[in-house]
């Protein structure tokens, strides 16, 4: 890779949010509060100049070429307005009822829905449906309302159908991905002249790329064999990956599929913030190797999918080299932080990680999927080239054609670098790094309500845009570890069964009852505190009706 700093743009007419001069500049996919007829006018009359009448469109039209655009009109004016009505019918940030109202709902729709009404019914049924990150009242999750230009831009490649597993499905796609990669390996921190790496689903996938990379790494210099030609070698030190107690499961998950076992991830104690402890991790290390195993791989977490707390990174990446392990850092979350200047200091310590994961589709407001994964040099990705001489023929490489199949677990992917590179050169960085900030902002404004409630009780502060709380019962009988759990528990299912709220629900690490906590992820940068406030209501109102049960 190759690149300067210079490449990470900036654009000067990007403003600070507030409620005045921003929401045209920043604006996120709509959320279809509004009226059909509240579509952009200018749009509308571009839409009507350029469509052909339905019934000039046949149902088997394609996307692409010099007729695509006319053919995609009058379809996407149906689910322009079929977005509006359902949003509108949903009237919230969710649908009110039960799974299983809505279910019959959707299955009736399903049933009913058939030739060229079928794309504005099921539309309709989606929108309507959905739990939609846009509203301020949906908070749970990692979950992001997706800016505007994004989606416009994920409409195009979506037209286009480009492939990534070969440069003749993806000419332009191809010299573009690298592009970006090129900038975010920068980002992180990394010489791009060096690294490599590839989108890709999310943080899941990323995370299972890195401990495949390290296992192959590791146990082939300790077995002298190539373990991704010959397996994990069934003789010789077991292998041990360490992680936080407050690390994602996939940590779990991928060291079962890569033949080492879920046992082999040695879970390292977390302080009352939910960081790794470095002499917890320390310790662990020191004891493997005293039992005769090998350390594969430290993965350290920057942004725990509850607290958004950062592992010590820097502490990692010493007693990762001390050891011989391979450092991945898991920042999905986390990583949205070095968009910012504010939060970009807790990442210190990222660009020794020997691969890295990302996550646009969270800090980013990007549509899923919008992972990304990097190594730090290319060479270590070496267990991953692959040649298939229906897509990367040696002599088509010889002669100019790049490939990027060698670097992906997927071998059909699509172009999700574009949406990322179209919003990364519209708002620059310090756009985006904008966005970051005023979620944080809403996270600390938020957290201190709570703190200020005499019903709720905060947890820890927020470190990026989220934080987790509980609702404390009023009555002296209701004060018992597992009645607060089964309150708060239940308060979360009522709102989500009334339509007025999605709210996060976790536990705290360790055993016994009293661990419950509800969760706000605040990634809607439009969101207000006093949006914020009156969801802490709902939640205080449905936690004192849970109450009288």
């Amino acid at each position: 890779m190759s690149g300067n700093t210079s490449d990470l743009r900036t654009t000067a007419d990007v403003t600070v949010i507030d409620e005045t001069d921003t929401r045209s500049d920043l604006r996120l996919a709509p959320d279809g509060a509004g009226h059909t007829d509240r579509l952009d006018e200018e749009m509308a009359g571009l839409l009507q100049a350029v469509a052909p009448a339905a019934s000039d469109t046949p149902l088997t039209s394609l996307s692409g070429g010099p007729t695509g655009p006319g053919a995609l009109t009058p379809p996407l004016r149906t689910v322009l307005n079929a977005l509006a009505e359902g949003a509108e019918r949903r009237g919230g940030p969710l649908p009110a009822g039960s799974p299983e109202e809505l279910a019959a709902d959707v299955a009736r729709v399903f049933a009913e829905a058939e030739g060229d009404g079928a794309l504005h019914k099921l539309t309709d049924v989606l929108s309507y449906g959905s739990a939609d990150p846009a509203d301020p009242s949906c908070a749970a999750h990692l979950h992001c309302p997706p800016l505007a230009v994004a989606v416009a831009a994920d409409l195009a490649v979506s037209a286009l159908n480009p492939s990534q597993d070969s440069w003749d499905q993806a000419p332009a796609a191809t010299a573009l991905e690298t592009l970006l990669l090129q900038e975010l390996a920068q980002l992180v921190g990394y010489d791009p002249d060096e690294a490599a790496g590839v989108l890709t689903s999310g943080g899941t996938e990323s995370n299972l790329m890195g401990l495949m990379l390290a296992r192959d790494r590791v146990i082939g210099q300790e077995s002298g064999r190539q373990v991704e030609l010959t397996g994990v070698p069934g003789t010789g030190r077991r292998a041990r990956i360490f992680t936080s107690e407050a690390a994602h499961f996939s940590v779990q998950r991928s060291a079962a599929l890569l033949g080492l076992g879920e046992d082999a991830v040695v879970p390292v104690p977390v302080d009352d913030q939910l960081r790794m402890k470095p002499d917890a991790l320390a310790a662990a290390l020191r004891d493997c190797v005293r039992r005769g195993e090998l350390p594969l791989a430290v993965v350290a977490t920057a942004g725990t999918t509850d607290t958004g707390a950062i592992d010590p990174l820097r502490t990692c990446a010493s007693l990762a080299a001390e050891y011989g392990a391979w450092l991945h850092v898991d920042a999905a979350y986390g990583g949205g932080a070095l968009l910012s200047d504010q939060l970009a200091p807790l990442m210190a310590g990222v660009a020794l990680a020997d691969s890295v994961s990302l996550d646009w589709h969270k800090l980013g407001w990007q549509p899923v999927a919008a992972g990304i994964f990097l190594v730090k040099r290319a060479e270590t990705y070496a267990s991953l080239a692959r040649r298939a001489v229906y897509l990367n023929p040696q002599d088509d490489e010889e002669a100019g054609y790049p490939s990027l199949l060698g670097l992906s677990l997927r071998t059909t992917r699509r172009t999700d670098a574009f949406k990322i590179a179209v919003t990364l050169r519209t708002l620059g960085r310090d756009g985006l790094g904008r966005l970051v900030d005023a979620c944080h902002a809403l996270a600390r404004s938020g957290a201190e309500a709570v703190r200020a409630h005499p019903s709720l009780e905060l947890h820890a502060d927020p470190v990026l845009t989220a934080f987790l709380f509980r609702y404390l019962p009023e009555s002296p009988r209701d004060t018992d570890p597992e009645r607060v759990d089964r309150i708060n528990a239940g308060l979360r299912r009522r709102l989500l069964r009334e339509g007025r709220a999605v709210v996060g629900r976790t536990e705290l690490p360790g055993e016994g009852p009293g661990r419950v906590r509800l969760k706000l992820t605040l990634l809607n940068p439009h969101t207000t505190p006093a949006d914020v406030e009156r969801l802490l209501d709902a939640v205080v109102a449905a936690g004192r009706a849970e109450e009288e049960l």
